[in-house]
């Protein structure tokens, strides 16, 4: 089969331009750009516009190490000053080296190739050798391979798919969930794969697996991968720190995986899943994968990420906060903001945030994630928020104003909690029995608190003191109070609504609200008074 389809030339990876984009010998803006133009013209496009956040995640920490390598912030050998003021002179020549990315792009180009059957061959973040070591005539299928589709014997929700006349992959989306896979894959039963005489059938989950990442975002995707590195240790060599398609030869899956050496491994080569796309003739769409383990030993523990919010467990063991689909982006704000956030799980803000801020003090945090099961294959959403550009003003000029947002945060999140004990405090006098688990009226209280507590959130947090002369912050504590207590009040009448009409259900709802209000001796207040 001839090699048709590079990733540096074809173009597969979604991006949005900026107004001001240059036209390019009448080429237009492309809705998908290869990635030798995603980087030579990072300064004219304003973002990625990749659909599936977890897809997203993973080709951003591709973007990272490549920018790190063209740059030569890939080692920071004389310390992290000097790293800095490397990185400020990429920033003030206003684009990424031009030649620094021909360059390396000449040196690896057959790394590239998506398809490459030839004896030696490599395609890119793939194992040709899955051809011969699993059995063709048992692949996962071109449904496994991309996450929004459903495969086997699950439910099929927004569209039909039948795995024995599978709809072909466009490459674009075949490209993106190979990355999907190597960094959220699931643990457990795969594809069987024999490696010196011995098969077996079951990876380890992939590094990012259940997490929720943390990056920060600029006017442009320049800015944006500039933002997003961080200085490497003084002891990290370039040429023992490789990504994947560097390797001279593919690692031994019957050894330990590679070692993690630096910024560059950390970011690409830590998958714990081998996959090998299988093009149809024209190379133009893919009909099938190979979808197995890489190694038959884990790491042992999940390799430290830089774009993660670390906590602890009531074990002592340390863990990155889970990606949640009903958890909004601005609950999380204090916790990338403050260098000691508050909580008993003591989060510790990603490393990428000591550095970003000074690329730009407008930046945005744009969180993406997976909701999975993290010991099983369940997926259940994706996770893709971002907050507003005031971010980084904030941090970098208004120190005193970030307790201010670590209380407002709190504020918010009090009144969910309490709406949530009064909901299911209300439901269970009402239905006459205690151990009713009472989510449907939870769930649809916080169905109406959390968005409508985000748009107050951000309406206070606009009112911030930004000159770091207040001593609060700037930040009304008793208005906040009283504006979060009110649309919990709302909500929670709203709930109920049906079940007051009647003498039992009026009852269990007027002895629940007094949950509303922090005391469960006292009477109901009013929502003024909270003040």
């Amino acid at each position: 089969m001839p090699v048709t389809v590079n990733i540096l030339d074809e173009p597969l990876f979604p991006v949005r331009w900026s107004s001001d984009a240059d036209e390019h010998d009448g080429g237009g803006r492309p809705a998908r750009v290869g990635l030798l133009n995603l980087l030579l013209r990072a300064h004219e496009i304003e973002g990625l516009a990749v659909p599936d956040a977890p897809a997203h995640s993973a080709l951003l920490r591709i973007l990272y190490a490549l920018t790190a390598r063209m740059t030569g912030l890939d080692e920071a050998k004389n310390g992290p000053d000097d790293w800095q003021l490397l990185r400020d002179e990429v920033l003030a020549e206003g684009r990424l080296p031009e030649k620094g990315i021909e360059r390396y792009f000449a040196r690896y180009r057959e790394r590239f190739f998506l398809f490459d059957f030839q004896p030696g061959g490599r395609p890119w973040m793939q194992d040709p050798r899955l051809k011969d070591q699993c059995d063709a005539s048992s692949t996962a299928g071109v449904n496994k391979l991309l996450a929004t589709r459903p495969a086997g014997n699950n439910h099929s929700w927004f569209r039909h798919a039948s795995d024995a006349r599978p709809d072909l992959s466009t490459v674009s989306d075949a490209v993106l969930n190979l990355l999907t896979w190597h960094y959220y894959g699931p643990s457990g039963r795969c594809s069987a794969r024999e490696v010196g005489g011995v098969k077996s059938a079951s990876a380890k989950a992939g590094p990012l697996r259940t997490s929720l990442s943390y990056h920060p975002e600029g006017d442009t995707l320049f800015e944006t991968l500039l933002a997003g590195l961080v200085p490497p240790p003084r002891e990290v060599d370039a040429e023992h720190d490789q990504c994947p398609w560097e390797w001279d030869e593919l690692p031994d899956p019957d050894g330990p995986p590679p070692a993690l050496n630096g910024p560059c491994s950390r970011l690409t080569a830590s998958s714990m899943h081998a996959l090998l796309l299988v093009p149809e003739e024209s190379g133009d769409k893919v009909r099938d994968a190979y979808i197995t383990w890489a190694y038959r030993t884990g790491r042992g523990a999940r390799p430290d990420d830089d774009y993660l919010i670390w906590q602890i467990s009531k074990q002592g063991n340390t863990y990155p906060r889970p990606a949640d689909s009903s958890r909004a982006l601005w609950r999380d704000l204090d916790a990338l903001l403050l260098i000691d956030p508050p909580g008993l799980a003591q989060p510790r803000r990603p490393k990428v945030f000591e550095w970003a801020l000074e690329v730009s003090p407008e930046l945005r945090v744009r969180a993406l994630g997976f909701e999975q099961e993290g010991k099983g294959a369940k997926d259940i959403q994706f996770v893709d928020a971002v907050t507003p550009p005031v971010l980084g003003f904030l941090e970098k000029r208004s120190a005193r104003t970030q307790p201010a947002v670590g209380r407002l945060r709190a504020v918010g999140e009090r009144f969910g909690n309490r709406l949530d004990r009064a909901l299911h405090r209300a439901w269970r006098t009402y239905v006459n029995d205690p151990k009713d688990s009472a989510d449907a009226w939870a769930q649809e209280g916080a169905a109406r608190y959390w968005p409508a507590a985000e748009r107050e959130f951000w309406d206070r947090f606009a009112l911030l003191d930004r000159t770091g002369t207040a001593l609060d912050g700037g930040l009304n504590a008793a208005a906040a109070r009283t504006s979060f207590l009110r649309l919990a009040v709302r909500a929670f009448d709203e709930v109920t609504a049906s079940a007051a009409r009647t003498q039992r259900g009026a009852k269990a709802v007027e002895e629940a609200r007094i949950e509303l209000f922090g005391d469960r001796r006292g009477k109901p207040a009013r929502p003024d008074a909270a003040a």
